[in-house]
């Protein structure tokens, strides 16, 4: 076999050596050799190991595609993903302060979505296997919260009730205050005789609630997740940062960016991660696509004590941005769009001159595409906080904060 040197990681955590070639599972500087396959390299092994090679913490980690980056130790992965961000930011020629990255704990993940299927014994679920549709079975996780864990037994028992044998459930478990909410997706359709089946699952279980493609079979308790001082319920498969220490992070940098702002929009807001926290000291008007959202979200204000008003719009901003008339009044704008970024309503942001921004990013590239765009029109890029909720993945997350420059 040829021999080929690492160069650098690529975006997806895969090393990449002249050609280009990808390998999986290797870091820079290393030597490896492998056979070609396309761009890919197959059967790889390593030469000359990285100095910031590690073995692996999780057992299932060689055959699991949930992670892919426990091969590197935690200063060479942060240091990773920082660059990732300080990349995106120079290719618009933008510079700016770095805090040092806030990596959440092993075991921290409050929703995992297991993949199931029937077997001639029964049922099994896991993960997929890397580059691959075979689910592998992770009984020893480092990844997900320990409680999550009882999951994949769920899993196994609903493919066994819903799935027929040449096909696989996707079903998403997510820690609340009381038990487990579980969505499922890809499921038989929905019938009088499955539904009753998977009621009696979801007791039998003791599951706080259980939704089969976002219509609620049963809610023996609700799904409560705790933001700022409000209770709220999310509807089924709603939108929540991945680990709770990750969602603490990003809260006191968004808190910090609009400092002591009295009137707060907060932009894609889900079921209120920023809005509730906010509103302790200041009006917040929360604005999501989503209307069943934005339903939880105002009626967990409803039923919340000692918050300054709380005001909700369902609506798409990508279709229909916040205008600057809109935005006049308000003092600061939290934003946290999706990966593809808010390039029309940060246009629109820029003519209203709102005197702060905290932008939260899962997407480095269009984070940067928003940043340029921001700091052409007189805004400040003051720093960014890189938060890795992902841990050994090759996801990115930030918070950054701007000013505009009067």
């Amino acid at each position: 076999m040829d021999e080929y040197q690492i160069i650098r990681l690529g975006h997806h955590g895969d090393g990449i050596a002249q050609g280009p070639f990808y390998a999986p599972v290797t870091l820079p500087g290393e030597v490896v050799t492998g056979t070609p396959d396309g761009q890919n390299l197959r059967d790889v092994r390593i030469v000359t190991p990285s100095k910031d090679r590690v073995a692996p913490p999780c057992r299932h980690f060689k055959a699991c595609g949930g992670c892919q980056l426990q091969h590197a130790n935690d200063a060479f992965v942060a240091e990773w993903k920082l660059s990732i961000v300080r990349a995106a930011l120079d290719a618009h020629g933008l510079e700016t302060a770095f805090r040092p990255i806030h990596t959440s704990p092993a075991q921290s993940r409050r929703r995992a979505t297991f993949t199931a299927k029937r077997t001639k014994s029964g049922a099994m679920a896991g993960f997929h296997a890397r580059g691959s549709d075979v689910v592998i079975e992770i009984p020893d996780c480092k990844l997900v919260d320990p409680a999550l864990m009882a999951g994949l037994k769920i899993a196994e028992e609903l493919a066994i009730v819903g799935t027929s044998r040449k096909a696989a459930i996707a079903v998403t478990v997510t820690t609340t205050k009381n038990g487990l909410d579980v969505a499922v997706s890809q499921g038989k359709e929905l019938d009088g005789p499955l539904r009753m089946e998977l009621a009696q699952v979801c007791e039998r279980l003791g599951l706080a609630r259980l939704s089969w493609d976002n219509d609620v079979i049963a809610m023996r308790h609700a799904p409560v997740q705790r933001f700022g001082n409000a209770d709220v319920i999310p509807p089924p498969g709603a939108f929540l940062q991945a680990t709770k220490d990750g969602e603490a992070a990003l809260l006191a940098a968004v808190k910090e960016a609009v400092g002591d702002a009295a009137h707060i929009v907060d932009l894609f807001s889900g079921v209120g991660t920023f809005t509730f926290p906010l509103a302790q000291t200041a009006a917040v008007h929360a604005v999501e696509s989503e209307k069943d959202m934005i339903a939880a979200l105002d009626q967990g204000w409803r039923m919340s004590k000692g918050l300054k008003p709380i005001t909700t719009e369902a609506r798409d901003l990508y279709r229909r941005p916040l205008l600057p008339d809109e935005l006049a009044k308000l003092d600061a704008v939290v934003i946290d769009p999706p990966r593809a970024g808010a390039e029309r309503q940060v246009a629109e942001i820029v003519k209203a001159k709102v005197p702060q921004i905290a932008y939260v990013s899962c997407n480095p590239v269009t984070f940067a595409r928003d940043a340029a765009t921001l700091v052409a029109a007189g805004y400040v890029l003051n720093w960014v906080q890189v938060v890795d909720q992902f841990r050994w993945s090759a996801h990115v997350e930030l918070a950054a904060s701007f000013s505009f420059a009067q």
